[in-house]
């Protein structure tokens, strides 16, 4: 049987970058290794991301005429290298209106949704050319919400449902609405004609904050996704296996830059509601990305080496780049362009392994 390829990006702003930049070379050697010109999203059997991630998960997984992907990691590391710093740019009289991000967000979202149009159109998120599965929160219900293709493809097989199918663009907007940074996103579910008794008009509009709030590493949600899966058939390929096992699958997860920035005693001690703002959503993030890398690692500890090998967490070190999720200066972004660099020059040898995994299972 064939491994189930599963790939899962962290939230982190314009840092995304760094992943994009490390996706792009992976790319470049699985073409090369499998003499073809498919792209990134076309090497995976699943992908799943969270906010910057997330944008980089459904930009890969945008179908072309011929089903395969259309977008390879040039295009969605160039989204972010070229449209980075008119997403997180704000005039001054915004910056003042704001209070500078105490009285309101410290964003217009405008230029970010319209970046997400010109990108993704009107892709449906059941169009994707693999399962996905991208994270939010439902700040009304209260509830984690996962955009998956899966629930997206199913409703309309099932007499008077609804519909849980989302415009891409929609659902890239939701799972990067991060706290203070982007007003929260309003979507709608691509609604059917009648929806069954008790269950709310299918257009109702969801209010939905960034999925990085619980799982800013969407790995074990990668992989409770693919446990449920049933791959052999979504795939057209009998040699996939179905609600796979971690034996049966390869990881990589990718982070967005090591945090190292400390909160001393002196800073945070005493510190009130105003002080702790910055702080919390920084140690929240980052902290539940520790965790998922330890839970998928002790898991995969337990499994025969042949198979315990096959969990990658790749974390980047910033390498003097900001730790900021929104400085988009132009020496920034240079700085996590070489951050990436450096993370594939010092990490080719595992790199290529990966890939040559990633052919094998193909």
């Amino acid at each position: 049987m064939k491994k189930i390829r599963i790939l899962s990006i962290d939230g982190g702003g314009i840092r995304g970058i760094i992943p994009g930049v490390i996706l792009q070379y992976l790319e470049n050697q699985l073409q090369t290794l499998d003499k073809s010109q498919k792209k990134i999203g076309d090497y995976f059997d699943l992908i799943a991301g969270t906010s910057t991630g997330g944008i980089l998960a459904c930009a890969y997984l945008v179908p072309n005429d011929s089903g395969s992907a259309r977008y390879g990691a040039n295009e969605a590391l160039n989204l972010y290298l070229k449209e980075g710093a008119g997403i997180f740019n704000n005039s001054f009289l915004s910056r003042v209106g704001s209070a500078f991000g105490f009285m309101g967000p410290k964003y217009d979202v405008k230029p970010l949704e319209n970046d997400l149009l010109d990108f993704f159109g009107d892709t449906l998120l059941s169009s994707c050319i693999k399962p996905s599965m991208i994270t939010s929160y439902d700040t009304v219900l209260r509830k984690a919400v996962f955009f998956t293709s899966a629930d997206a493809k199913a409703a309309p097989d099932i007499p008077d449902s609804y519909n849980n199918d989302y415009r891409l663009r929609d659902v890239a907007r939701a799972t990067s609405a991060a706290p203070t940074y982007f007003e929260a996103a309003q979507i709608k579910r691509i609604g059917t004609p009648h929806a069954p008794p008790g269950v709310t008009d299918p257009n109702e509009v969801l209010t939905l904050i960034d999925g990085g709030v619980y799982a800013n590493n969407p790995g074990m949600c990668a992989y409770a996704e693919a446990r449920k899966t049933k791959f052999s058939s979504i795939l057209n390929d009998p040699q996939k296996p179905d609600n796979p096992t971690a034996r049966e699958m390869i990881i990589v997860s990718l982070g967005t830059g090591t945090m190292e920035r400390p909160y001393p005693f002196s800073q945070i001690g005493d510190a009130g509601e105003v002080k702790w703002l910055e702080p919390i959503l920084d140690i929240l993030m980052s902290s539940n990305a520790e965790t998922v890398k330890y839970q998928l690692h002790q898991m995969f500890d337990t499994l025969p080496p042949e198979d315990g090998q096959d969990y990658y967490r790749l974390d980047p070190e910033l390498n003097g780049a900001s730790q900021e999720m929104d400085d988009t200066s132009p020496a920034n972004l240079n700085l996590l362009n070489n951050a990436g660099q450096a993370f594939i020059a010092k990490n080719k040898d595992l790199l290529d392994k990966i890939a040559a995994k990633l052919c094998s299972h193909a």
